[in-house]
């Protein structure tokens, strides 16, 4: 390798680890306007959540899409039509006062969160094979640091300027990231030329909405009401139907017989429970850390210290990635995997004992942080040791399909939880402390579950760095 070529693998790394924080910053953007948002929008309650649920829907439409498109004709060039999205959504929820615009300019920033498993493919196509598994692993990290690192900046800038500062900052990022990428992030060379599915990508998209729906809106309209029952059940008739027509097409969105491999299979499986996890926690944890203090366990906190409760666990994620690189080259991803879904269940028991200070939940957030970012490492090198590498786009962006998939979960799951089991205090209903004891055995269930799905995982021999690489190669696949 020549200096150039080391110079330019050194850039590549931070600059797409840039775009995968900017990318997960926007999941929690919003989130300390939530309380506020039907009065700086002039709207009702029930229309203002479409500003979250709205970003989660083109998310989880947009992500297996633009992984395919980046196998076809770039991941580069997806990932800076990804930016394109963040940077116009921005602008509009920026320049909007009235919840229609904002709704469709937070759908535009939640189409970018392809980005993250397109950088995570050209970092196996183009970075030197005994550097792969630790770029991985920084990359996947971004996924929860951005998270949790902006939460307490969105919260200090909502409350110090105008809620418009956000979405301004959110441009300007956006545009740093499409700069940066420009210049330090080359095109991939590997490609799958072909033709696009446009059934298969229309047909995903309306049975991820309608799931989706269900899984967000469902405690709004009552989980046993005809309408929630309806787009379930319709959304479950069109995921057979889209597979039985994949199975079917010469050149699918998703191919479906490397996607039921027995590897790629159990991972996404895990990363549903991994991703539930995680939400859970960010979930859970503030709304008991901002809980009156005449509740007797509540702690008063605001959404600002909120935030830099969570921000340790971020950063550690970060901070872990060249401890899970190696972790996955001397025992495999199997191994990093099992060993992450064991930190986080430890996390959340340490939690169901402790969860009546500060200090307590800080070190909670940051066990179950670094818990997710071990997981969170190992999913990718699992995932592409087991489909040719023409396919590594579409198959991660699958993976984090699946990731959000289980944070939506975790929505509906939690929010059943702590409204189904609140007290009185004053004019309005609490969640007891029994709720908040349960979501915290549910998120390590849902981590010992994933645990338990990791065991079955084929393994592979652990050892050196070129083993791992060789791992990766589309010849292990078969």
């Amino acid at each position: 390798m020549t200096a150039d070529d080391t110079r330019a693998a050194r850039l590549m790394l931070p600059a797409l680890a840039f775009a995968g924080i900017v990318v997960s910053l926007m999941q929690t953007l919003v989130v300390p306007l939530v309380h506020t948002l039907p009065t700086i929008l002039g709207t009702s309650a029930s229309t203002a959540s479409w500003v979250v649920t709205s970003t989660l829907l083109a998310a989880a439409v947009v992500t297996p899409i633009s992984g395919r498109l980046g196998d076809m004709i770039g991941k580069r060039r997806m990932i800076l039509v990804s930016m394109g999205f963040l940077v116009v959504g921005s602008v509009v929820c920026a320049l909007s006062s009235t919840v229609v615009p904002v709704i469709i300019g937070r759908a535009l920033q939640g189409a970018a969160t392809g980005a993250i498993p397109l950088g995570i493919s050209i970092l196996r196509d183009e970075v030197p094979k005994e550097k792969v598994a630790s770029a991985i692993s920084v990359m996947s990290s971004t996924m929860g640091v951005g998270g949790a690192v902006g939460l307490p900046l969105a919260a200090w800038t909502a409350q110090n300027y105008s809620w418009h500062a956000l979405f301004w900052a959110a441009a300007v990022l956006g545009s740093l990231v499409a700069v940066s990428i420009v210049a330090a992030v080359p095109e991939s060379t590997v490609r799958r030329p072909g033709r696009f599915d446009v059934p298969g990508a229309v047909g995903l998209a309306a049975a991820l909405v309608l799931l989706l729906l269900t899984l967000t809106q469902g405690s709004g309209w009552g989980w046993t009401s005809p309408l929630t029952l309806g787009i379930g059940s319709a959304s479950l008739v069109l995921f057979v139907l889209w597979g039985l027509a994949e199975l079917r097409t010469p050149e699918p969105l998703v191919d479906l017989r490397v996607s039921a491999s027995r590897t790629v299979l159990l991972t996404n499986t895990a990363s549903i429970l991994v991703g539930f996890a995680m939400y859970a926690m960010a979930l859970t944890v503030p709304q008991l850390l901002q809980a009156p203090p005449e509740t007797g366990y509540g702690l008063g906190q605001s959404m600002v210290t909120a935030g830099l409760v969570m921000a340790p666990g971020g950063i550690v994620m970060m901070l872990l990635s060249p401890v899970s690189a190696r972790m996955t080259g001397r025992h495999g991803p199997r191994i990093t995997l099992m060993v992450g879904t064991v930190v986080i269940a430890a996390g959340y028991l340490l939690g169901a004992i402790a969860m009546q200070e500060i200090w307590q939940l800080t070190l909670v957030s940051t066990v179950i942080g670094a818990g997710i970012g071990i997981a969170y490492a190992a999913m990718p090198a699992l995932i592409m040791g087991a489909v040719p590498l023409h396919e590594t786009g579409a198959a991660n962006g699958l993976n984090s399909l699946m990731r959000l998939v289980g944070t939506s979960l975790a929505a509906a799951v939690m929010t059943i939880v702590l409204t189904g089991n609140t007290k009185p205090l004053g004019p309005v209903d609490v969640p007891t402390e029994g709720a908040f004891l349960a979501t915290f055995l549910i998120g390590g269930g849902a981590a010992l579950a994933a645990l338990l799905i990791a065991c079955f995982i084929p393994g592979r021999s652990p050892a050196s760095t070129d083993d791992v690489d060789d791992a990766l190669e589309p010849s292990a696949v078969h």
